[in-house]
């Protein structure tokens, strides 16, 4: 089976104090996870450290940063390089996300930098990609994130390429007072798998886990994870939730 994750993203929230003890309030739950399930804890920069000391001990928790710069080193004063957060020995990072690419006016080439650079570096990249509104309302979403894979991904040879994960986000239905449907993630995810398919053939295809951002909570976690292509979430708001968190988790297929 693919893996199956459910990856927190805590964005530009929380003290050091509360991120503590939110992790002691999900970790004290003892969730067993499956050699297929992982949890994925994406924090702010300062708690990285902090974040691998808390799930060192724990099978199959893991530690993300939420963005990394796209140079390896240089005159970039406040920016951070995937070498740093390897060197840290933190394993995952975020790439592309709908906010850096809307807030920093990231481009499907900037994207691919850094997903080059994470990769040189042994991190696996959570790759985002996903459609606005106008771009849902003119039904031309297929074409778009294909687009965001091509241009983002498809330089990467086999094996390169399975060492990504893609969130799907419906950046359409979050904070819009939209709703996606159950039937459209997993329509997304299927169509996503598709093209994958068409460039590196089926069985790659079938190895690359496809999580869904858009507004995963508690109480439709479980549905959503059922969908035959949806390999998990990457959680916002739910994340900083203990009790919410902790039943997302346990919605893993």
């Amino acid at each position: 089976m693919r893996k199956q994750i459910a990856a927190a993203n805590w964005k530009m929230n929380l003290t050091f104090q509360k991120g503590e003890k939110l992790f002691n309030d999900i970790l004290k739950a003892n969730i067993v996870l499956a050699s297929h399930q992982q949890a994925i804890f994406a924090v702010p920069y300062p708690y990285l450290l902090m974040a691998r000391s808390e799930v060192d001990d724990t099978k199959n928790y893991y530690v993300a940063a939420q963005n990394c710069y796209n140079k390896k080193s240089g005159a970039f004063t406040g920016e951070v390089s995937a070498e740093m957060i390897h060197s840290i020995g933190v394993p995952y990072c975020i790439i592309g996300h709908s906010e850096r690419r809307e807030y920093f006016n990231e481009t499907n080439a900037v994207v691919a930098e850094k997903l080059n650079l994470c990769l040189e570096n042994f991190i696996k990249p959570i790759f985002c990609c996903g459609e606005p509104l106008e771009i849902r309302e003119a039904g031309i979403q297929n074409e778009f994130v294909a687009n965001q894979l091509k241009e983002s991904l498809f330089h990467l040879d086999e094996e390169k390429i399975k060492d990504i994960v893609i969130a799907y986000e419906p950046i359409w239905a979050i904070g819009t007072g939209k709703t996606a449907t159950t039937e459209q993630a997993q329509e997304m995810h299927a169509y996503l798998r598709s093209v994958i398919a068409a460039q590196y053939g089926a069985g790659i295809a079938g190895q690359i886990s496809i999580l869904y951002g858009g507004s995963v909570k508690a109480n439709n976690a479980k549905e959503l994870f059922s969908c035959s292509d949806v390999d998990g979430g990457l959680v916002g708001g739910a994340s900083l939730v203990a009790a919410d968190f902790i039943q997302i988790i346990k919605a893993l297929k």
